[in-house]
């Protein structure tokens, strides 16, 4: 949340500072005009600055809401480069006027006093209000660039909070500060970060298809940088660079950097001049108050606030953003659907409400192509959850499976217009039927070459030959591993072929520690071939009898689209950690086998991810190819790097590549999932 923070509290700083600065030369000024009376005017404009800023956040947040995600994309790059434009003019601005800032207003102020009540609230609300909307605009783009609000906002309460202390120092003359340094060296920050905002921004407008170039990437470091380290975190979240860059990006960062910090520096060369004297003070006689009229003092304060927050909510309204809970939509058998009406499009979130007695499943669907454009699933009696969904032209309908029961569908609703919802077709038992198949024959004609690779194991430390061994064992566990869908149907046979001392009372001295591990074990510390001879045998014939067993084992459809993902996950947590090393330190020999077999699972699922991601797959290549590559560079002759001994960079390069390739298949079990149909 911290390195999110850093940004918004630099610009909740510099801009506070800024208006805080402006507020206390007005009241300064009125005070030492001796019209205390007319401070009241002074904060009523400042509070409609306030409430302003709050409406137009507000407004941001609920247009983008409305919008499709493409859509949003767009919105948001848009308002992104909007901001670097706002930031630059107010770097440049602050630097060029900082040193006559407080004769500007002061003069302003004489004249306001001069005009009247009304005058002098306009003044205060033109001179704040620009800071509010410049922050606000800011604040919702670094928001949006980081994902998340709390540490942008927290980032930004800290710099107000801190900038309204330093303006009651400057003011009670507590404090001294160099303003024209401050803001020259928080200017030259903010240019940075500035430019960071923009390589998100013109990326957002790539992924919303209203720039092209969204996949000439200039830098790819995802192989190379752990995009979940702290100093990734780190720099994602201070500068906006990421280890994926497209050209656009890096043209647009370097150019703006490039041009903006030259004329930056070169305008402080040229600004450096003896600071103007201050206006002697206006005195009380030059500019008495106009007589105020007979109103209560309540009033206006409200007014300012009300109207710009009404004027939000009217704009959001006919903006056709709906907020959360806009419709509350019943789910059970028999009342599924209830109080659903055609939404408007754009992305929408409902309110499910389950008013059955059972644990229900809802998903929003085309009833004419069951394709579902969003779930909620395990919703428990009486809760309510919300479900978000892109809607666009088309018709749509509840679909309710309550746990045991039948499916229900709603009566269907037909929308008109839009764009940019994109529903997955659903997938049946039967769809997976063939893939199941044409994996089960690679997993049979793997387990009979292991009963092979095994008995050879076997008979290798019954002879004495344990240098033999160890490269029988290693060939043996790489065919195990690259079986990795399967371990869910193995049953008890997995624990006796593969399991590890875990958890087991006596460690690796346990008699229920048997299988590849235990030999491994064996094999690499040491022990006698007459001490490895009975689990030897044990690991030959635990894999003879899963041999046997598997045609006649359950082996559930939908447990395919989870291993694509699960597999690299085991591998993750236990290769390449190293944990599952008893003493070969082959962990990557493994992993690399793990790879294999998710690539077989892949191909196998190819006909299936074709129609529903047409892109995934090449997506999931390359990723594949880059992990690849980095595994073969750690496989020298006949040997493999252990895991323990590889240096920092190599095992982050390892970590991030695995990592990219198990975010890129995570689509994978949402699009290919079983589905109720009613």
């Amino acid at each position: 949340m911290w390195d999110d923070a850093f940004p918004s509290f630099l610009i909740g700083l510099r801009e506070g500072l800024e208006g805080g600065l402006i507020v206390s030369i007005l009241v300064a000024t009125l005070v030492r005009a001796g019209a205390r009376s007319r401070l009241p005017q002074v904060w009523t404009g400042v509070l409609a600055a306030i409430a302003l800023a709050m409406s137009f956040g507000a407004v941001l947040t609920f247009t983008a809401a409305s919008l499709s995600a493409t859509a949003q994309e767009a919105f948001g790059g848009t308002l992104s480069v909007i901001a670097v434009a706002f930031v630059t003019a107010m770097v440049f601005w602050m630097r060029r006027s900082a040193r006559s800032l407080s004769g500007e207003i002061k003069d302003k102020v004489t004249g306001a006093l001069a005009t009247g009540a009304g005058m002098l609230i306009v003044t205060s609300f033109l001179a704040v209000g620009r800071e509010g909307l410049e922050t606000a605009l800011f604040l919702w783009t670094t928001a949006r660039a980081a994902g998340e609000s709390a540490g942008p906002l927290t980032g930004a309460g800290i710099g107000l909070v801190l900038a309204t202390g330093l303006c009651w120092g400057l003011y009670r003359r507590v404090l001294k500060i160099n303003l024209t340094k401050f803001f020259t060296a928080t200017g030259a920050v903010l240019i940075v970060i500035a430019a960071g905002v923009l390589g998100y921004g013109l990326r957002d407008l790539q992924e919303g298809g209203v720039l092209p170039g969204r996949t000439a990437y200039a830098v790819d470091l995802s192989g190379s940088v752990d995009a979940g380290s702290w100093y990734s975190t780190l720099v994602q979240g201070v500068l906006n660079l990421t280890p994926t860059m497209t050209w656009l990006q890096v043209v647009g960062y370097a150019a703006y950097l490039a041009v903006v910090m030259t004329l930056f520096v070169r305008g402080l060369r040229a600004t450096r001049s003896p600071a103007a004297k201050d206006e002697p003070a206006p005195k009380a006689s030059q500019a008495r108050p106009a007589p105020a009229r007979s109103r209560p003092v309540w009033v206006v304060p409200v007014a300012v606030v009300a109207v710009p927050a009404v004027v939000a909510g009217l704009v959001v309204a006919l903006g056709g953003a709906k907020p959360a809970g806009a419709q509350t939509v019943a789910v059970s058998e028999t009342d599924c659907g209830k109080g659903f009406t055609a939404p408007r499009t754009g992305r929408q979130t409902f309110q499910m409400h389950n008013t059955g007695d059972k644990t229900s499943e809802v998903y929003l669907v085309d009833p004419a192509t069951d394709a579902v454009y969003g779930e909620i699933e395990g919703l428990a009696p009486g809760t309510t959850r919300d479900l978000v969904a892109t809607v666009s032209g088309g018709s749509y309908a509840w679909r309710c499976v309550p746990t045991g029961g039948k499916a229900v569908t709603s009566r269907a609703v037909r929308v008109t217009g839009g764009s940019g919802a994109k529903p997955v077709a659903p997938v049946s038992e039967s769809d997976l039927a063939g893939p199941l198949k044409a994996y089960k024959a690679y997993v049979e004609q793997g387990l009979a070459t292991l009963v092979t690779q095994t008995r050879k194991l076997s008979d290798d430390i019954a002879g004495g030959h344990l240098d033999d061994a160890r490269t029988d064992w290693l060939t043996a566990h790489r065919t195990y591993a690259s079986l990795g869908a399967a371990y869910g149907t193995f049953e008890e046979f997995d624990q006796k072929i593969n399991g590890r001392p875990d958890g087991l009372p006596g460690g690796v001295d346990d008699k229920d520690f048997t299988g590849f591990h235990r030999v491994e074990y064996g094999l690499w510390h040491g022990q006698p071939a007459d001490a490895l001879k009975a689990p030897a045998a044990q690991l030959a014939d635990a894999v003879t009898g899963l041999q046997k067993a598997f045609p006649t084992q359950d082996f559930d459809p939908g447990d395919l689209p989870l291993r694509t993902h699960e597999i690299l996950e085991n591998t993750l947590q236990f290769e390449l950690t190293g944990d599952a090393d008893q003493g070969s330190g082959t962990e990557l020999a493994t992993a690399d086998a793990n790879l294999a077999g998710t690539r077989e699972l892949l191909t196998v699922l190819q006909p299936l991810l074709t129609t529903r991601a047409p892109q995934l797959r090449s997506t999931v290549d390359t990723d594949i190819a880059r992990l690849q590559q980095l595994l073969d560079a750690a496989h020298q002759g006949g040997t493999w790097t252990p895991a323990a001994r590889l240096d920092e960079t190599t095992r982050a390069r390892l970590d991030g590549a695995t990592g990219q390739l198990l975010e890129d298949l995570a689509p994978v079990p949402d699009l290919l999932e079983i589905r109720k149909s009613a």
